[in-house]
């Protein structure tokens, strides 16, 4: 299957990298573009079979699969221009999560999703968020899913809870960076830890937590119970924790999900253009 990307920002470069890495895709198949395309030709310098074109025709025309990694405002007019190359038969997937299926499915007439990767995705790891539109056929989802099952666990979502599974998915590693730094910093400022010997700890600690997690050994509740014994040292610093934290995330979510409102009200003004 040929895939195009036109946007190899962030996500998109992450998406080519671990498509090529986890064997999903050969470099051969795949063609990319870029607004600025010496992004494009850098990841060619890792991957020099891969295909880099300045033609978003191109892109579309000679392509099965075509992701769309362009900021949300982008989207409207670079579907405008590009309808008329599309075909009925060929897949469309947004990456962005203000633009709905149902609104691509009114610029376009092939079939079209939505997936939301996340950063853990580079890691072959994690979950992909997906969203099928009403126009895509159950050749195409088990396409879709099937390459997205090759560096995550694909989990198709309902619109409704797009910016909340977005949070824990796709920001969540920015969330839990922020507070483990906080955590390193605090104990190099508190202790006589060495910085080096802190981050150390902590990412051996994340890893293990994580394999703990995987084997489902224990749910975070046993976890946190089978090491917090009762009038411990583990006890202290949940009261801490408690105190410090109290509505933190529900600032998180309420933060987030008023941003996500402004970004879909500016994405609608465009598509009923």
């Amino acid at each position: 299957m040929k895939i195009g990307f036109i946007g190899t920002g962030n996500m998109g470069t992450i998406l080519i990298e671990s498509f090529i890495e986890s064997k999903a895709a050969n470099p051969s198949t795949i063609t990319i573009t870029n607004r600025t395309i010496e992004k494009a030709l850098k990841i060619k310098n890792r991957y020099s079979n891969i295909q880099v074109t300045e033609s978003l025709e191109k892109i579309v025309t000679e392509n099965e699969m075509i992701f769309i990694c362009v900021k949300p405002l982008d989207i409207y007019p670079l579907l405008a221009r590009l309808a008329p190359y599309i075909r009925k038969d060929q897949i469309l997937i947004s990456i962005t999560s203000p633009v709905q299926t149902e609104q691509l499915e009114q610029v376009v007439p092939c079939q079209v999703a939505r997936v939301i990767p996340s950063i853990t995705n580079r890691a072959l790891a994690g979950v992909s968020l997906v969203t099928f539109g009403k126009s895509c056929q159950e050749d195409a989802k088990t396409k879709i899913n099937g390459l997205m099952r090759c560096i995550s666990k694909p989990l198709e979502i309902e619109s409704d809870i797009t910016r909340v599974a977005s949070d824990i998915v796709s920001c969540g590693p920015a969330f839990m960076s922020y507070l483990i730094q906080q955590f390193i910093e605090a104990a190099v400022s508190e202790t006589s830890v060495s910085k080096q010997d802190a981050i150390l700890m902590s990412k051996e600690m994340l890893v293990g937590l994580g394999k703990l997690l995987e084997s489902e050994l224990y749910t975070l509740p046993a976890l946190q119970e089978k090491v917090c014994v009762k009038g411990g040292v583990t006890g202290e610093g949940i009261k801490a924790l408690e105190s410090g934290v109290q509505d933190m995330f529900n600032r998180v979510f309420q933060n987030t999900h008023i941003k996500y409102e402004e970004d879909i009200s500016a994405v609608k003004d465009q598509f009923l253009v």
